[in-house]
């Protein structure tokens, strides 16, 4: 059995947050408030470093004050760690075995 999970992270500076410290499957991030030229680095590990999952770069001059990105269940074997450049208001949805 698999439970579906989120984790906000509401941050008024640069933070670095482990999402979950285990094997996990992304399913999306949701962006609830974008920030201009803000990066969000996505990694498999329980710290900011090692396998990449991916790169978010928000736009100097933003499109929307939402953006929600569909990750299609991506498998992290060693965890989730989600580090920001700026003040972030963002929502990850994963899932792990229970």
């Amino acid at each position: 059995m698999t439970t579906n999970l989120y984790t906000p992270i509401t941050a008024g500076a640069p933070t670095t947050t482990v999402v979950c410290a285990k094997p996990c499957i992304l399913s999306g991030i949701t962006i609830n408030k974008t920030t201009a030229s803000a990066i969000i680095e996505i990694y498999d590990n329980t710290v900011a470093s090692g396998a990449l999952v991916g790169t978010i770069t928000m736009p100097a001059t933003l499109l929307a004050s939402q953006v929600s990105l569909d990750y299609h269940d991506v498998y992290l074997a060693k965890g989730l760690t989600i580090k920001t450049t700026t003040a972030q208001d963002i929502t990850v949805s994963y899932r792990v075995s229970a």
